[in-house]
């Protein structure tokens, strides 16, 4: 199974703050934005989240695993160790689709909740939503207001866009999970 080696972030809120009050041309703030504020931006996707950045690794993440995530491509940068066998000393064409690789990502706030939408949604893989959630749980120790707004898509959105529906829209976890993400303050 894999495991996270690392989580670093990197800008800060006051950065954050700074690029909206330029937006609305005011100068740079001196005070550190509340945990409400840090939501209702998030909750908005204003750009601005795009300077709070995130850096991890997996270790051990399996190859097929590692394939799902390199799907996504704005807002991130993805760095996955080669199977290549003049660099390994091994035949890569004996590698099975599960063999470990490490995959490490720096992203943005933005891109994370937009991941989640996808790899915690039930019909991700098992195995792929396990690794997001490795991730999303070392963001909630650090930001945590960023981990309350990382969610499948059918809280993002209310209702289950997919063909095919897990069910999990019509249970009381959904709506108790629907608020919670609502909650700003």
């Amino acid at each position: 199974m894999a495991a996270i080696k690392f989580l670093k972030v990197l800008g800060t809120w006051r950065d954050v703050a700074d690029a909206a009050r330029t937006t609305i041309r005011q100068d740079e703030g001196t005070k550190e934005p509340s945990s409400k504020w840090k939501k209702r931006i998030l909750l908005a996707e204003h750009s601005p989240i795009r300077k709070l950045m995130f850096n991890w690794k997996w270790i051990d993440l399996p190859y097929w695993v590692s394939v799902h995530f390199v799907r996504h491509k704005f807002g991130i940068e993805h760095f996955v160790s080669t199977q290549r066998t003049d660099r390994t000393g091994e035949d890569r064409t004996e590698k099975t689709q599960d063999a470990p690789v490490m995959h490490e990502c720096f992203a943005n706030a933005a891109e994370l909740m937009f991941i989640s939408r996808r790899r915690l949604c039930t019909q991700a893989s098992p195995e792929t939503r396990a690794a997001w959630k490795l991730v999303i749980d070392e963001v909630a120790k650090v930001e945590p207001e960023v981990a309350e707004c990382c969610v499948p898509e059918c809280v993002y959105r209310g209702f289950c866009p997919e063909f095919k529906c897990c069910g999990f829209v019509n249970t009381e976890a959904f709506k108790a999970q629907i608020e919670k993400y609502h909650k700003v303050g």
